[in-house]
């Protein structure tokens, strides 16, 4: 099985705003929390 495409999975689309925003908003919880918990020391 090496060849799989189901089409009743939504397949999001990638030049789309809100996919881009979508990425952007959990890079930056990402980068939030990693230097939140560098700064506490936890």
């Amino acid at each position: 099985m090496t060849y799989w495409r189901d089409t009743m999975v939504d397949q999001p689309e990638r030049d789309s705003a809100a996919y881009v925003t979508g990425w952007t908003i959990s890079g930056l919880a990402v980068l939030g929390t990693i230097i939140g918990v560098w700064v506490l020391g936890i």
